[in-house]
């Protein structure tokens, strides 16, 4: 099926429309908007639900095992004012992803406005060849696999909202586009050393293609756009010794 945003070839013209609002800072408001962040029991996703929180939106968090993530959304409910739940979410597993965000939407709002896939777990047996291949499929499963389980559940969603103007009960909504962010790494477009982790690099690689690939796919109803952060201090490189993070810093120009 061709592309509705594409005619022979070519992209037709007014595939976007200008916001209405003349003033920056009110367009970063996600008042009334309902977000899902995957991997949000700590690190990235977390600090990335209690942004969302904090302009305005209504948060659901996911986690795996981490069941600290249920206090955490608490919190997040409270200091922000907004609604926020915590939901123990198999991300490997594409059909409990899809029943999730379904019953998400149909509680927060009825409606679906920003996916942040940030779910992820690190590759931690060195050389390819001496690694199992059951760590692989868990990497890629969950880094890469997952992002786009994610990605197709709700950008159906979404392409429903913009194509019917409604939301998941049939009432008319203001929308106009989805966003979908997914975590990506530095190690999608470089090798890092001296760790060696071909199956994450990999991973990474194919979500930063994944997201530029949809981005096209999705032109009229949704935006779709990777972050490649560098070397975070949070749980998921805990397990790397304080000798490898040392030439980390060696590499990093602000040390």
């Amino acid at each position: 099926m061709e592309n509705p945003a594409m005619k022979g070839g070519n992209f037709v013209h007014n595939n976007t429309v200008a916001p209405r609002e003349s003033r920056v800072l009110p367009l970063f408001s996600l008042k009334g908007r309902t977000a899902i962040v995957s991997g949000a029991g700590a690190g990235i996703g977390l600090a990335v639900a209690n942004a969302l929180a904090e302009a305005g939106a209504n948060v659901a968090i996911w986690y795996n095992s981490n069941k600290k993530a249920i206090e955490r959304a608490k919190e997040i409910e409270q200091t922000y004012n907004v609604n926020c739940k915590a939901y123990q979410v198999n991300v490997r597993d594409e059909k409990h992803i899809d029943t999730m965000i379904n019953e998400i939407v149909k509680e927060f709002n009825g409606r679906l406005d920003i996916f942040i896939a940030n779910a992820g777990i690190p590759w931690t047996q060195g050389p390819m060849l001496d690694g199992e291949t059951e760590h692989y499929r868990k990497v890629m499963n969950t880094d890469l696999d997952s992002t786009f389980y994610c990605a197709r559940s709700a950008g159906r969603h979404w392409r429903r909202q913009a194509k019917e103007g409604t939301d998941i009960h049939g009432n008319k909504i203001d929308f106009k586009y989805g966003s979908f962010v997914a975590t990506a790494s530095m190690s999608g477009v470089i090798v890092n050393i001296p760790q060696l982790q071909a199956a994450y690099n990999a991973a990474k690689a194919g979500v930063i293609h994944l997201c530029k690939s949809l981005a096209i796919e999705w032109v009229g109803f949704a935006r779709c756009n990777s972050v490649s952060p560098g070397y975070m201090a949070t749980e998921i490189s805990d397990f790397v010794p304080r000798e490898t993070k040392e030439i980390w810093r060696d590499k990093i120009p602000m040390g």
